[in-house]
């Protein structure tokens, strides 16, 4: 993408203090719902009141939004407040109305990042518009498919653009709503500076007790920005209940936040170093993930051996794994000492766990 630059000047015409922050419903339910979040958000650090009009679900039967009529208590909210406005797109005529109702920020969301051809439509209907334009990672961690959706947007001469990075699904189940991968947002950070990168910690957790923590981690690696759901009674919310917090909450959070500013040399250093320590934890805790998966899968090898009595030790299958991950080592600059050392460990930690079993 040429004029990188220009992708930061809708951002940077903020001139926050605050990094910037989008908040509002999942769902647009009600008139008095939108009016009366928006009011009691608009003295806080929020820019963009933000309000779910078409909700793409699953499954059909579920709330999938009150269509083109929420548009109108976006555009009632902004006119009492100031609060800039945001929704999701997810075709042309999303698009269509949106703008016709003078939406400041519109989103293409991850199941719609997944297709280039329902991209490619909503660039077609944007093209050299001057709204901010953000899109969510999809729904699988393709860096690919996130980037070309971008590249389709700017194509169609829309320079106010930015990213939304929601986590990613998994069948495995964690204590995330959808697994961060901090590391593929870090890579399209690198190759992409100048590419505004907002987090949304409200779809990473799935659970609003989580919501600070991943915004910080999100902050320490320097994002510039944060989406986070807020309802004035989340429980009883129509869609996504545990995720969101009270617009009391969110204000509180964005208060607790540490907030890191460059006044100096020595406090861009600092900044920095904090930004790459905490991709440090980010790979330290996907490590400690790692291998307690490994460990669970030699477990299930303990008891497979049980059943038929067979040793625990296999010095060849030992052997030739050692091999393998010598030279895969080799290749990402590790040394043969370290790789030895390290699988030694692991391997020690699989015999224990499995002796266990069989002595069990």
């Amino acid at each position: 993408m040429e004029n990188k630059k220009e992708l930061r000047n809708w951002l940077d015409a903020h001139q926050l203090e605050h990094p910037l922050v989008i908040a509002g419903p999942c769902s647009a339910e009600t008139e008095q719902q939108v009016l009366k979040i928006a009011h009691e958000l608009k003295d806080s650090d929020v820019s963009y009141l933000r309000a779910g009009i078409w909700k793409p679900r699953t499954r059909p039967g579920n709330f999938e939004g009150v269509g083109a009529i929420g548009l109108k208590w976006l555009q009632r909210a902004k006119e009492e407040t100031g609060l800039l406005t945001a929704t999701e797109v997810a075709n042309k005529a999303h698009v269509d109305l949106a703008l016709e109702h003078d939406v400041d920020m519109l989103w293409i969301g991850a199941r719609s990042t997944v297709s280039p051809f329902i991209v490619q439509e909503i660039a077609d209907a944007l093209k050299g518009t001057d709204k901010v334009v953000l899109v969510k990672n999809p729904v699988n961690p393709d860096l690919a498919l996130w980037l070309g959706g971008i590249e389709r947007l700017h194509s169609a001469n829309i320079n106010k653009l930015g990213v939304i990075h929601r986590g990613f699904s998994t069948y495995e189940k964690t204590k995330y709503r959808n697994i961060p991968e901090w590391q593929i947002a870090v890579e399209l950070q690198s190759k992409f500076p100048d590419l505004p990168l907002i987090c949304d910690p409200s779809h990473i957790t799935g659970k609003r007790d989580m919501i600070l923590d991943v915004s910080q981690t999100a902050l320490d690696l320097n994002f510039d920005g944060l989406m986070i759901e807020t309802h004035i009674d989340p429980d009883n919310a129509w869609s996504d209940a545990a995720q969101q917090v009270t617009p009391a909450a969110l204000i509180q959070i964005m208060k607790d936040l540490k907030i890191r500013k460059v006044m100096d040399d020595e406090a861009e250093f600092n900044n920095k170093l904090t930004t790459l320590r905490t991709q440090i934890d980010v790979i330290d805790h996907q490590l400690i993930d790692t291998l307690g998966k490994r460990m669970k899968v030699a477990d299930d090898i303990g008891h497979l051996k049980k059943s038929k009595n067979v040793a625990v030790l296999q010095n060849k299958r030992w052997n030739e794994i050692l091999g393998k991950m010598i030279l895969e080592g080799e290749g990402r600059g590790l040394s043969e000492e370290f790789v030895l050392r390290m699988f030694k460990a692991i391997h020690q930690e699989s015999i224990n766990h499995q002796e266990k079993i069989i002595k069990s």
